[in-house]
């Protein structure tokens, strides 16, 4: 099975009590199969699409998997919406960091123009529908960090089984951060707060203002993860156990919060500096 895209995850599992009937007796069934999808597998059915001629830039149906975890005992569930995903990621073209004659080679511009003609369309008739998943090409963007704190870091060793049923493929190293939405809502509220009274202009009080609405959106007793996914193929399982950014950018926000503003940029330019070599490995032959 393919091994790419090289894609970080920030995913928000609902209980049942979220969803509306029918879809909760259904989400309540599903999360009862003996065998549950990896990311993996839903990268197989992206990938799929993107190989047919032409391409299909989003599914003709939404997805009807979702990843499933159990908080406190309560059964929670992720939808993937793969439809919607595609559809928001095709507004995001203009971001990728590839000549546009390959992006045309890839997805023909009438493929694209079509399916954003289907997307406004079916937005018009569904305008609060958002994902349940986010994603990052590449990196994990800094914002995401300050959701977390280290102590709720799990790395996983190549060919350990997670704790749990979960998105993960066990071939290879792991790692992810989970925490209550409670928790991550009350992060995200301190770090902003912090950034607008150090540096009110800067870009991460736009970030940070983004995430924490869309964690709005959902209910409070949801889970919400960090998963370096696709990330583990180009980063070595030594780096990964090294890797420790959502401390770092705790250090760097107490530093800030602190007016040590020397300190908080030097912790803010090495984390930002690592990933950025990461993330110009997409350049590599």
């Amino acid at each position: 099975m393919a091994k790419v895209p090289y894609a970080a995850y920030l995913r928000v599992y609902e209980p049942l009590a979220a969803f509306p009937e029918p879809e909760r007796s259904y989400w309540a069934e599903y999360a009862r199969r003996d065998r549950l999808p990896t990311a993996q597998d839903e990268v197989g059915h992206a990938l799929a699409g993107l190989l047919a001629m032409p391409p299909r830039v989003a599914p003709a149906r939404e997805s009807a998997d979702a990843f499933v975890a159990a908080v406190d005992g309560v059964v929670c569930v992720c939808p993937w919406r793969t439809r919607l995903r595609s559809w928001q990621a095709l507004g995001e073209v203009g971001h990728w960091l590839m000549p546009d004659s390959v992006l045309d080679a890839a997805l023909p511009p009438g493929v694209r123009r079509r399916a954003a003609a289907d997307y406004a369309r079916w937005r018009e008739r569904n305008p609060d529908a958002r994902p349940w998943i986010r994603s990052a090409l590449w990196h994990v963007p800094v914002r995401w960090f300050a959701l977390f704190t280290d102590e709720e870091r799990v790395f996983r060793k190549a060919g350990e089984a997670p704790a749990e049923r979960g998105p993960a493929d066990t071939a290879v190293a792991g790692l992810t951060y989970r925490t209550p939405m409670v928790q991550a809502r009350r992060r995200v509220a301190r770090g902003l707060r912090t950034v607008r009274e150090a540096m009110p202009q800067g870009p991460l009080v736009e970030a940070l203002t983004d995430v924490g609405r869309w964690l709005e959106e959902f209910h409070p007793r949801s889970l919400v993860e960090l998963d370096y996914g696709g990330l583990i193929y180009t980063i070595s399982e030594d780096q990964l156990a090294a890797d420790h950014s959502a401390a770092e950018v705790s250090e760097g926000l107490a530093a800030l919060a602190a007016g040590d503003l020397e300190r908080a940029s030097r912790v803010y330019e090495e984390l930002t500096d690592r990933w950025m070599a990461i993330r110009e490995r997409q350049f590599a032959n």
